[in-house]
């Protein structure tokens, strides 16, 4: 593979922005992202004018299935392409079930649309490399479930040709990458959103209102604990020595894309690269930007004064087997410092006196303590309580002061037709995965860092900025 804004297949470069930029320029004007209408494919093959919004797929592993499965009944989109570097891999032994990869995805895409009509459909298409979908002029969004390492190439090369993107969590593989994929987005003036769904359900909207309210008056901590990888996928192991075959469909190089070279294993794909510093980002980059969204909203974070972790063995190759890190923030207007811990790993923090006798602290939660009360969510947020229960008994909600969303994916789609907004849009996500991964860096550097926002470096450890920014392989970059 060549650089990455290389030429499609067929040599020619193409701009979207370029392609619309005739017919746009009154809607561009007045701020709107551009909305081509989509080529949505009727019974007979025939380009059909409607509303509805032409999605490709990059990334279909067991996360992209989902995504796909999730997109394809909504009536306003019509899927029109795969992408994927592996035609097909067993996820029975994960908790996605089943198959997944470029030639299973293709094939439940056509089907669902050969069953809405009648028998008769031209097909989905795929493809092998990411250049080739997004330099189509028909395909108005992109939804991206790679791996992380590739999650900010592949949406910013996307955002420059005018396609709006939908990415997984954490939208960046680094410190340096989240800060340019949110940069990148302002100038492409393009629909984005990451996928932490969480943010789109009830429970971080009521968190926010209780916290502005006054429920437990003034929020200094929050603990956050998740009991990942739990069996999930292999951490804190070396690299394997052995060099197995790599699986025919599988085109190794292209998935181990901008990463440094190494022999292909079962121990990276599929699933397991979650745990690989060259690949994914630990419990904490995986499930962080869950986790961590609804405290970054009710307390309104910015970014930390330091960053400290304690942890396992580490080593260069795995991130640890369990962690814990205090991320500490200054005063922000009339709110008070804060500490945000997090446990991974099964760790978990003490039991909280508020909580009745016989009850103990769920596997993976959130626990905001204030200098009023106590309150108590599941691990995104959802289902928070006052402790005791009494106490939530005696509180009188106030008003619902935040708009409530029609879907954490429906909101994306219905943003790409120019309604309403994504609310965890690139804007939004960009600093809020710049904290979570600063976690994996502490807990590289093994000491407490001093964290410069405004330059993207630590005050009092220079050599840690190595864990900011990584190099690309050569032929990788952008």
């Amino acid at each position: 593979m060549g650089s990455l804004f290389g030429a499609s297949r067929s040599g020619k470069k193409i701009s979207r922005r370029d392609f619309i930029k005739a017919g746009s320029a009154g809607v561009a004007a007045i701020g709107f992202p551009f909305i081509v209408s989509s080529s949505a494919l009727g019974a007979d093959g025939a380009v059909a004018a409607s509303d509805r919004i032409a999605l490709g797929f990059i990334g279909v592993g067991g996360q992209g299935f989902f995504n796909m499965k999730s997109f394809i009944t909504n009536p306003a989109v019509q899927v029109v392409a795969v992408c994927d570097v592996n035609e097909e891999s067993d996820y029975s032994k994960f908790y996605f079930g089943g198959t997944a990869g470029r030639k299973p995805v293709k094939a439940f895409a056509d089907n669902y649309y050969a069953e809405k009509n009648n028998g008769n459909f031209k097909g989905v298409d795929e493809y092998v490399a990411y250049q080739d979908l997004i330099g189509r002029k028909d395909i108005d969004a992109v939804v991206i479930a790679t791996p992380d390492h590739w999650h900010t190439l592949i949406s910013i090369a996307a955002m420059r040709t005018g396609k709006n993107v939908y990415c997984e969590k954490p939208i960046s593989h680094n410190v340096f990458e989240a800060r340019w994929i949110a940069e990148e987005a302002k100038k492409a003036g393009v629909v984005t959103q990451m996928g932490n769904q969480g943010h789109a359900e009830e429970g971080a909207r009521l968190l926010c209102e209780w916290i502005a309210d006054g429920a437990i008056g003034n929020v200094h901590t929050v603990h956050i604990w998740c009991n990942r990888p739990g069996g999930m996928w292999e951490q804190g192991i070396d690299r394997p020595s052995d060099t197995p075959e790599v699986p025919k469909g599988l085109d190794w190089d292209k998935w181990v894309g901008p990463a440094k070279f190494r022999p292909y294993h079962s121990l990276y794909h599929p699933f397991m690269w979650r745990g690989w510093w060259d690949f994914g980002t630990g419990s904490l980059g995986d499930m962080g930007c869950h986790q961590m969204d609804a405290p970054y909203w009710a307390l309104k974070l910015d970014a930390p004064v330091s960053i400290e972790a304690s942890s396992t063995k580490v080593n260069d190759e795995t991130a640890p087997l369990a962690t814990k890190i205090h991320y500490k923030f200054g005063k922000r207007g009339d709110m008070c410092p804060v500490e945000m811990v997090w446990y991974d790993g099964g760790l978990k923090p003490a039991r909280p006196e508020e909580l009745e006798e016989g009850r103990e602290l769920q596997s993976e939660g959130l626990l905001f303590v204030g200098d009023k009360g106590t309150i108590l969510s599941e691990f995104n947020g959802g289902s928070p309580r006052i402790i005791p229960e009494s106490k939530m008994r005696e509180y009188k909600r106030p008003a619902k002061t935040i708009e409530r969303s029609i879907g954490h994916r429906e909101e994306f789609i219905a943003a790409c037709q120019g309604k309403g907004k994504a609310c965890s849009n690139f804007d939004y996500a960009g600093p809020l995965n710049e904290i979570v991964l600063l976690g994996n860096v502490a807990v590289r550097a093994g000491k407490k860092l001093l964290w410069d926002s405004a330059n993207l470096k630590f005050s009092n450890c220079e050599e840690s900025s190595k864990f900011i920014k990584e190099e690309y392989r050569q032929g990788y970059s952008l």
